[in-house]
């Protein structure tokens, strides 16, 4: 993700965020527009009035370029904002307001998959008609060579899914290298049918066929890395221009797509133009003002801060063009149980207890951009959200129970520990959120020295089995909507890294906790994998393990010649694919 969502650990194995990059510079990356009340989806949509059209000119102005234009290497969720202009894959995400369009839906395919009886195997099949920009035809062997190609070291940096779930896959080194061979659990029976092998059951299958890496590829037009500066379109867009890695993305109507074949992605506009490289303040001064071409403009990965939402104040007019998301993201304090005090759980819950969410919320930006959190998973059904509170602390913490709790533990006098932060000014890892953690945990007779590091060397360490601090603020976002990509990475502990990033810092190795991941995979019923993911958060909440904090809300302008907003409990943002300019 980008500074204005989550990062790019992403958003699930994130090896990050938008991207948001998914804020990702491609949109970031997932709730529903809020009425002044904050019910999702319940109040008037953002944008003009009247009904969608086609024609004119989106422009897209955002802080962070799209870069690595090239399906193989983007690293989003759903398939991106941008990116899904121009790449489809082979299920896309539902372009649906709030809870609606966290649903998985056929794209390329009829369907969402048939999996076999333990769900080790999936099959799709393509529908006809389906062209590139070119006119030539898809095929199912154009996606199986799409996405041996991720595999490729050159073309690294997206998803890591297929690379541990693939029979072979995690010794493939992609078609540059296997010799014509290709990767045997890819099977191509015909031009409209492809089958994938998995090494395990994995029932959420079809939401990691979303991935930028299912898009087809065919291997007479492959320039390998050159590839991004003119992929072969199968969406409703091509790129006619790609300068500076992203910086500047032109997109023109592609002549060959279909919408019969398409029912996601409206595509109204004529052409996108995507500006990337633009300071926060300076995107949403232009679409505040909304001047010339951008009346007719976007963002997909620039927030509005706390200063610019009093702005806007009772500026009906300008409140009117405001969009409301949340995107599936928990922001933390992590603890490491190997570096004492926090190897004693007493410790872990005084602190739990003693935290003042109120604070911490204000310092995220206020009630406006962040919802406090007490369970790991957000507070959304698709995720399997189950309610828990094992350590209430109230709305200003609790430090008459912490400083009980810490005389139990063997602190009657208090104790004096490190926090470690980013100095990033982004308002979750930051030095103000780390202060009111600071100050919090004072009132309870714990003295909290603060660690700030650069962003890159902050994130290095939080991440690094072998170096991570004992008490550190953190987030994470998940790459579809479901209490997998939440869980399974920070909790699983076949899932710790010991010689690279490493997202479980609790190195939790509990036996019945991957054993139960391993039994929730196995379902391709959704609903009941969702309950079981919430009653394990819950389970695993009992140890103290963190403290959740808060749940980021993305607050976004638009210009005032938008119309047909459609932000989704999926991305959290505006979906690009939906907007009409006239």
């Amino acid at each position: 993700m980008s500074s204005a969502g989550p990062d790019r650990h992403l958003i699930a194995r994130r090896v990050a965020a938008v991207t948001v990059s998914l804020v990702l510079a491609g949109g970031a990356v997932a709730c529903g527009p809020e009425d002044a009340a904050g019910k999702a989806g319940s109040g008037d949509k953002p944008g003009a009035a009247g009904a969608p059209r086609n024609g004119g000119t989106l422009t897209v102005l955002n802080s962070e370029p799209q870069s690595d234009f090239d399906p193989a290497r983007l690293y989003t969720s759903g398939g991106g904002n941008v990116p899904s202009l121009v790449f489809r894959t082979l299920t896309t995400r539902n372009r649906e307001d709030g809870a609606a369009g966290t649903k998985v839906v056929p794209d390329l395919a009829t369907d969402t998959g048939r999996p076999n009886a333990d769900a080790t195997e999936w099959t799709y099949t393509l529908k006809d008609g389906l062209k590139y920009e070119d006119g030539s035809p898809i095929t199912s062997a154009d996606i199986k060579y799409g996405i041996e190609r991720s595999f490729a070291a050159e073309l690294s940096g997206g998803a890591p899914y297929l690379r541990d779930w693939l029979v072979g896959g995690e010794a493939y080194e992609g078609p540059y290298k296997d010799g014509g061979k290709g990767l045997d659990s890819i099977v191509v029976p015909d031009p409209k049918t492809i089958v994938f092998k998995l090494r395990k059951p994995e029932g959420e299958f079809p939401f990691v066929a979303t991935q930028t890496q299912f898009a087809p590829v065919p291997k007479a037009k492959d320039t390998g890395v050159k590839y991004e500066e003119h992929p072969l379109s199968s969406g409703p867009y091509k790129v006619v221009k790609n300068d500076n890695d992203g910086e500047h993305l032109t997109l023109e109507r592609n002549e060959h797509w279909d919408e019969k074949t398409d029912e996601e992605r409206k595509a109204y506009p004529d052409k996108i133009d995507v500006r990337s490289g633009l300071d926060a303040a300076v995107i949403n001064q232009r679409l505040t003002t909304s001047s010339g071409p951008d009346a007719a403009a976007v963002t997909t990965d620039t927030n509005l801060g706390p200063a610019e939402l009093a702005q806007i104040g009772d500026n009906k007019e300008l409140a009117g063009r405001v969009g409301t998301g949340h995107f599936g993201y928990i922001n933390y304090l992590a603890f490491n149980p190997k570096v004492a005090p926090f190897d004693n759980p007493k410790v872990r819950q005084a602190i739990s207890h003693a935290i003042n969410r109120t604070s911490v919320i204000n310092a995220a930006g206020g009630s406006a951009l962040a919802e406090p959190a007490t369970t790991f998973l957000p507070e959304r059904e698709a995720f399997g959200f189950t309610p828990y509170d094992h350590f209430p602390a109230g709305k200003t913490g609790d430090p008459a129970k912490a400083k009980q709790l810490l005389a139990e533990a063997g602190f009657p006098d208090g104790l004096t520990v490190t926090l470690t932060h980013s100095t990033a000014q982004n308002r979750q890892t930051s030095p103000e959120v780390a202060t009111a953690v600071q100050q919090a945990l004072a009132a309870a007779g714990i003295t909290v020295k603060l660690e700030g590091l650069e962003n890159n060397a902050f994130n290095e360490k939080r991440w690094d089995a072998q170096n991570t601090p004992g008490f550190f603020l953190s987030r994470w976002g998940a790459d579809w909507p479901s209490g997998a990509p939440f869980l399974a990475p920070i909790f699983d502990g076949r899932q710790i890294v010991t010689n690279g990033s490493n997202y479980n810092h609790a190195q939790l190795n509990d036996p019945t906790v991957n054993a139960e991941i391993d039994e929730i995979a196995k379902l391709t019923d959704l609903a009941a994998a969702g309950k079981r993911w919430g009653a394990l958060d819950k389970k695993i909440g009992e140890q103290a393990l963190d403290v959740p904090l808060f749940h980021p809300v993305y607050k976004r302008l638009v210009g005032k010649d938008i119309k047909n907003v459609v932000i989704s409990d999926w991305t959290g943002v505006l979906d690009i694919s939906q907007v009409s300019v006239k």
